[in-house]
């Protein structure tokens, strides 16, 4: 047996709420161990994990939650979570009908549940976070903007995904690189990892992400770093070295081209959020 929460309805414990336009933003706390029961939502919505660490099932399938996530769930969905011991806080934008009716028209939105991580999607759900805050006039508006912005990023990395039918070497390879981008791998590394010629791994692997091997190992620096500028007060110079970059001044270069802003700057800009 599960429930339907209607709109601007969840678990967990509101530290603050407020309806914008086509929205119901909120901001949600939940105590170590917490659990919710099945359950979907009438509309749609996006969550970010803003601190903590939760499990989620949906469907038939599980995911682990951390912090700097971003989470699609389409209106109907059927999920759960059980969060660890450390609890958990996030920040809930639930999406009218109507508006996201008005995207599709426009954007080929997931109907399915996605999950996306740091980067580019950590900055536009901070940016968000932070207009929820602002009661000014303008505030709507720029919510709404930002809001366009992230279902259009989520839309491009949904297009980079692999096909159902992908070889399993393929995701061998790739989740080589999850396990160790920080390292100086060499294609021809991760081919013989994964048996199979570097030419053809190199071939297969841009065709099916739309990136070289050396891209999608960058972007997942620069997720990492994005994760570490946020969550973290080290050093950039350490964050860059930890990341797999040769240097700060390198890795400065990379992610202002990656994200549009100096590593500096982004971290500023999540303070204020």
């Amino acid at each position: 047996m599960s429930m339907q929460l209607p709109p601007g309805s969840y678990y967990g414990e509101t530290l603050r709420s407020r309806k914008v336009s086509s929205f119901e933003l909120s901001e949600r706390v939940y105590s170590p161990g917490y659990q919710t029961p099945k359950h979907t939502h009438k509309q749609a919505l996006f969550c970010f994990v803003m601190e903590g660490h939760y499990t989620e099932t949906y469907g038939s399938k599980t995911r682990e939650c951390k912090s700097s996530t971003l989470l699609f769930h389409p209106p109907e969905e059927l999920h759960a979570e059980r969060f660890h011991d450390t609890g958990g806080r996030s920040f809930i934008i639930e999406i009218a009908p109507h508006w996201l009716a008005q995207m599709r028209e426009h954007l080929t939105v997931a109907e399915n549940s996605s999950d996306f991580y740091g980067g580019s999607f950590e900055l536009l759900s901070r940016k968000l976070y932070r207009e929820f805050g602002n009661t000014d006039q303008a505030s709507p508006l720029i919510i709404e903007g930002v809001m366009m912005e992230m279902l259009g990023e989520t839309v491009r990395h949904s297009a980079a995904k692999p096909c159902h039918g992908s070889p399993r070497w393929l995701q061998q390879a790739r989740e080589l690189l999850h396990a160790r981008f920080t390292e100086n791998l060499t294609l021809a590394d991760v081919a013989q990892n994964v048996g199979v010629h570097p030419v053809h791994l190199a071939q297969t692997f841009h065709k099916t992400y739309q990136c070289t091997v050396g891209d999608y190992v960058r972007k997942l620096r620069i997720d990492y770093a994005c994760h570490e500028l946020a969550t973290s007060a080290k050093p950039i110079v350490d964050i860059a070295l930890a990341a797999g970059f040769c240097d700060q001044s390198h890795f400065t270069r990379t992610f202002k081209r990656s994200i549009g802003a100096a590593p500096s700057q982004y971290r500023e800009s999540l303070r204020s959020a």
